[in-house]
């Protein structure tokens, strides 16, 4: 992130918050501080968390509050460079080389290279922001690969040399911390560790991102989340699903369903595994008639 974006975008860690807002994304002072010296610093910004606390829709938030496109590269186990970098449609050559006859003709023009996540960000780092996310999914030559990147932005193609961004693209990585990261990669981000928010903090972020659910809906869904969060779950709910649920539990309110037995019915919509669902169902009727009270 560079210095010239973040004076356009905003001049203060408040004011970079105020406008995550208005991308429906609700950063507290730690992370909308993260964001800010981020720009100002001109590096790459790390997030790590627990899955579903809103790692990558900061990005979005980011990307939208920038006015640039989000070019996202998903990482998983076997990940290279081919899927990160770029590669040749070969494909698309050799039916070349056969219309060419007796003409000369170069394969490895443009329309035969196939653009992957980090060059086309190297090709329009103005317009673009790049999200690497979950990168702790990937291995260490992966992300060996990713440090180099970050250290020059720039790219060897053989056939047809270097190519290098023209200004410092904006990068955001995510990490659910199933593996340590290399030292080396943290060292060159700015860092931040998003937690799950509280009651107060988590009932404003249904209010903002639900589509019309009371504020009394809002808070008691933030407190049963708190409570099933507590438990001991193979996949305990992100914020999506919590706002997902309060959405749901108030679809089925307004066609007859009274509040518990709405929230009851909704749960599929928060839970998502049979073991989960077989902890906490038996226990539902409690939670949600406290968090009603």
């Amino acid at each position: 992130m560079t210095g010239a974006d973040a004076e356009q975008v905003a001049a203060s860690p408040e004011a970079v918050a105020a406008r995550l807002v208005a991308s429906r994304y609700l950063a507290d002072d730690s992370l909308a501080t993260a964001i800010f010296l981020a720009m100002r610093l001109g590096k790459p910004l790390l997030l790590e968390g627990a899955p579903g606390v809103g790692k990558t829709e900061a990005a979005k938030a980011v990307a939208e509050l920038l006015g640039r496109e989000l070019v996202r590269l998903q990482c998983y186990e076997g990940i290279d460079a081919a899927h990160a970098l770029y590669e040749w449609n070969y494909q698309r050559q050799l039916l070349a080389i056969r219309h060419a006859g007796e003409h000369e003709i170069d394969i490895y023009d443009d329309r035969f290279l196939v653009a992957r996540p980090l060059l086309q960000v190297l090709r329009a780092p103005e317009q673009r922001v790049l999200l690497v996310d979950e990168i702790d999914r990937s291995d260490h030559e992966f992300e060996a690969l990713l440090l180099e990147f970050l250290s020059d932005f720039q790219i060897s193609i053989p056939e047809r040399g270097t190519i290098r961004a023209a200004t410092q693209p904006i990068v955001i990585l995510t990490s659910n911390r199933t593996r340590e990261l290399a030292e080396a990669l943290r060292r060159r981000c700015v860092y931040h560790w998003i937690g799950y928010p509280d009651v107060a903090r988590e009932a404003e972020i249904i209010m903002l991102r639900s589509g019309d659910v009371a504020e009394a809906t809002a808070r008691a869904v933030a407190k049963a989340v708190q409570q099933i969060r507590a438990r001991p779950l193979a996949k305990p709910p992100g914020i999506a699903e919590a706002v997902e649920w309060a959405n749901a539990a108030t679809i089925l309110e307004k066609g007859g369903s009274p509040w518990p037995e709405a929230f009851r019915r909704a749960i599929g919509v928060l839970i998502k595994d049979e073991e989960d669902l077989s902890a906490i169902v038996p226990e539902l009727g409690r939670i949600v008639e406290e968090a009603l009270a």
